[in-house]
């Protein structure tokens, strides 16, 4: 069987260029991820690689949709191989049946790791610009109204800090990093 594996970085960005690549390939069951590659614990990924057995061919448009580092990459091609398994990155090429194709697989996985890496370097060469600049302040809080009267409630005894982050949908340190910013 035909085993297809999509990710996407975010819900924002669309998935229909490697849908439709799926689709011209015969692939007959495509497990879909939205969330960042940066590591294996992704829900669809998981559940794709204990859907495949012995025989089957796990089909991606590109190393960087599959895995994000050589590490990971190079494990989760070996668990496939384990259950006898095929593994095929179109863009590149690759397929896990022959040693070339193992040994540029490492290749292509070691580049997609150093791609990522030179992309967070850019970022934070950027945000580093933007506060010398005084353009970048971070994330801007949400708004939340209620939030003085939770706190007078909770100063009070009335009521706990847990059920005034549970009310106000803050982490625990959201709301002490808050509670500290009105003081």
């Amino acid at each position: 069987m035909k085993v297809g594996y999509i990710r996407i970085s975010s819900a924002d960005q669309n998935t229909a260029r490697q849908e439709v690549l799926m689709r011209e390939l015969g692939v007959e069951q495509v497990y879909i991820d939205k969330m960042s590659g940066k590591n294996t614990d992704r829900p669809e990924l998981k559940k794709m690689m204990s859907f495949v057995r012995e025989g089957d061919t796990v089909i991606v448009e590109s190393i960087s949709r599959f895995a994000r580092n050589t590490r990971d990459l190079l494990d989760l091609v070996e668990q496939l191989t384990k259950k006898k398994v095929e593994f095929v990155s179109k863009k590149e090429s690759i397929d896990t049946t022959t040693p070339t194709s193992k040994f540029m697989l490492t290749i292509f996985g070691a580049v997609a790791e150093l791609e990522r890496e030179y992309i967070l370097q850019r970022q934070r060469e950027g945000i580093a610009i933007a506060k010398e600049n005084g353009i970048y302040k971070g994330r801007v809080a949400k708004p939340c109204p209620e939030f003085d009267a939770v706190i007078s409630q909770w100063k009070s005894g009335r009521i706990s800090a847990v059920e005034s982050m549970k009310q106000l949908g803050m982490t625990k340190t959201t709301f002490y990093r808050r509670v500290k910013e009105k003081s």
